[in-house]
């Protein structure tokens, strides 16, 4: 695999790694009941930093498209270091418990009724998949990122062109007359703004 498909291949995991944290971010991961009432407790309850991680991540990618060499790895080591959060931060939230407390406070007349709990385990599980591939995407960056190329690359490519670092210098521009060469023209009765005659050339 040659090192520019390495780095579209790693672009698609990690995007899809951000995506799927905040598609699990924005959902509801618990149903409580407490008779005929029910309460839904969201993921922005139980890991509210689900969401921002996941914007982040994404940021970081953009970062090391943009960087290289040390920066590159530097990116690379705090998004695993997201990655490893989010994990932790979906199995945090996909504990019952938070979600009884999250749910009482939010129906304190239910207190004395016995709550019935329902999970959507598909959404923690789908925060975590996103975060390890995130995690695995900080890693591959730290260990391959060097090898890869950057956007830098490309615009220095593109300067060295007609006109760039790498080519010919620009002809002159004719100087302008000076203001008083145009002062002596008035006075002698020409007009200095005219084309010359080309036969005085």
């Amino acid at each position: 695999m040659t090192a520019r498909r390495e780095l579209w291949t790693w672009l698609a995991v990690c995007v899809a790694g951000a995506a799927l944290v905040l598609l699990a971010a924005g959902r509801d991961w618990f149903t409580v009941t407490y008779d005929t009432r029910e309460v839904a407790v969201s993921a922005a309850e139980l890991a509210p930093a689900l969401g921002p991680a996941a914007w982040a991540a994404l940021a970081a990618v953009v970062a090391v498209l943009a960087t290289g060499g040390v920066w590159r790895r530097l990116v690379g080591a705090v998004m695993a270091l997201g990655g490893a959060g989010m994990i932790a931060g979906s199995w945090w939230g996909s504990g019952a418990g938070a979600a009884l407390r999250i749910s009482a406070a939010q129906a304190p007349m239910s207190a004395g009724t016995a709550p019935q709990v329902t999970s959507a385990v598909v959404w923690p599980l789908l925060a975590s998949a996103g975060g390890l591939l995130l995690l695995a995407g900080g890693v591959a960056a730290i260990l391959r990122g060097g090898r890869w190329p950057g956007m830098s690359g490309r615009y220095d490519r593109q300067g060295a062109g007609p006109g760039g670092a790498g080519g010919p210098a620009p002809a002159p521009a004719e100087s302008a007359p000076s203001e008083r060469a145009l002062w002596d023209a008035i006075d002698e009765g020409t007009d200095p703004t005219a084309d010359p005659d080309p036969r005085e050339r």
